[in-house]
């Protein structure tokens, strides 16, 4: 079952086409020569303990929030919920935002939050 609860249009330079172009001099008799990074996507698989699934949901929606103003975020969001499994869809412009935003409070301030209501890991795979 697919549900969406939240688009999140992220904060980014790039105006939300996710590709980052940087422009180097030209040499004599050269044009302009771009350098192209692809997009990051991953997706996070959330497994509440039985009875949890709301308050998980709220702290993925809260984190969301917090997340979607990060530099790099391109997409951030929630794309299914069932009382089984919420899964968060994620896409980040670089490798280098994607380090900030693993290190970041949001994460942090996550992870507390979830500690005591998952009943396994986060599972975070790149799609």
């Amino acid at each position: 079952m697919l549900a969406r609860y939240q688009v999140a249009t992220c904060n980014e330079s790039t105006g939300g086409s996710g590709v980052r172009a940087t422009e180097r001099k030209p040499s004599a008799g050269a044009g302009i020569v771009k350098s192209m990074t692809s997009p990051i996507d991953l997706q996070a698989t959330f497994i509440p303990n039985d009875g949890e699934f709301h308050r998980v949901k709220l702290a993925l929606e809260i984190a969301i929030d917090e997340v979607v103003n990060e530099p790099g975020c391109i997409r951030y969001e929630l794309t299914e919920a069932t009382e089984e499994k919420l899964v968060l869809t994620e896409q980040w412009a670089s490798e280098e935002d994607l380090a900030k935003h693993s290190k970041g409070i949001a994460v942090q301030d996550l992870n507390e939050s979830l500690s005591a209501l998952l009943a396994e890991p986060v599972k975070v795979e790149r799609i």
